[in-house]
């Protein structure tokens, strides 16, 4: 076991919990949208992990053997992404629009590792790897439609000139937010390029405390790193296009 359960570790959480609070709040870190302090977004997030994981070890242990629960947890897992990538990128009612670059990134990556027989239908084994591709493609798709939607604003400007040039609306803003969507790709790539040198990933040490070899330990890690940049690459581009659409638009 690599951490005891105890009061011990319950303390230190605890105090972690604060430090990060706490340097927030010093340091009056905020959505530069709105008044929003991210130290009482912490102290949520804390919070709700604590009882979020507590809820699903125990449902995660009465579906992982039904096939029908099994996709259903899924689907929530699916749902609640993209309603926190959709309301963390707009307050308006296009952030329901985010739910398709994410389901565009990861439904054929899990299709085709389903049907190559490479990922078994068992929850022991689709659940996280389902959980890691969504969680990619919502990263993915929040920075990327904060980023464009933001770039979009400061140079408006700069759209209004390409449309006087001749260009259509879809284009004029492809050519202003394309390179401010590509930061998206940023923390993936850099994950990959360090792998094994900088930090080894969840998904290598998981299989080597429980009891996997090294080769196999980073042969399953190589896979999830790969499958991680085709699924944010696909939920970036699809991003990119729903904002260019105005599809996604700013919050007012």
């Amino acid at each position: 076991m690599l951490l005891p359960v105890n009061a011990v570790l319950g303390v230190v959480m605890a105090v972690l919990l604060a430090v990060a609070v706490g340097v927030a709040a010093w340091a009056r870190f905020g959505d530069a949208r709105d008044t929003r302090r991210y130290w009482r977004e912490i102290v949520t997030a804390g919070l709700r992990a604590a009882v979020q994981l507590a809820v699903v070890s125990l449902v995660v242990g009465a579906v992982v053997h039904i096939v029908p629960l099994l996709l259903c947890f899924v689907a929530v897992m699916f749902s609640v992404a993209a309603w926190t990538a959709g309301r963390r990128i707009t307050r308006n009612a296009t952030w329901r629009w985010a739910a398709v670059p994410i389901a565009a990134g990861v439904l054929p990556v899990l299709a085709v590792l389903l049907l190559t027989g490479l990922l078994p239908l068992r929850g022991i084994a689709l659940i996280p790897v389902a959980g890691i591709l969504i969680g990619g493609a919502l990263t993915a798709t929040v920075l990327a439609g904060r980023r464009t939607l933001d770039e979009l604003a400061q140079r408006a400007g700069e759209v209004e000139a390409a449309l006087a040039l001749g260009f259509m609306e879809r284009d004029a803003r492809l050519e202003i937010a394309r390179p401010a969507a590509s930061d998206a790709l940023i923390p993936g790539l850099d994950q990959t390029r360090t792998v094994g040198l900088v930090t080894l990933p969840g998904a290598y040490v998981g299989m080597l405390l429980g009891g996997s070899s090294p080769v196999q330990a980073g042969a399953v890690q190589l896979f999830v790193l790969v499958a991680l940049m085709a699924v944010q690459g696909v939920a970036t581009a699809c991003t990119l296009e729903l904002v260019a659409r105005g599809r996604i638009t700013a919050p007012a």
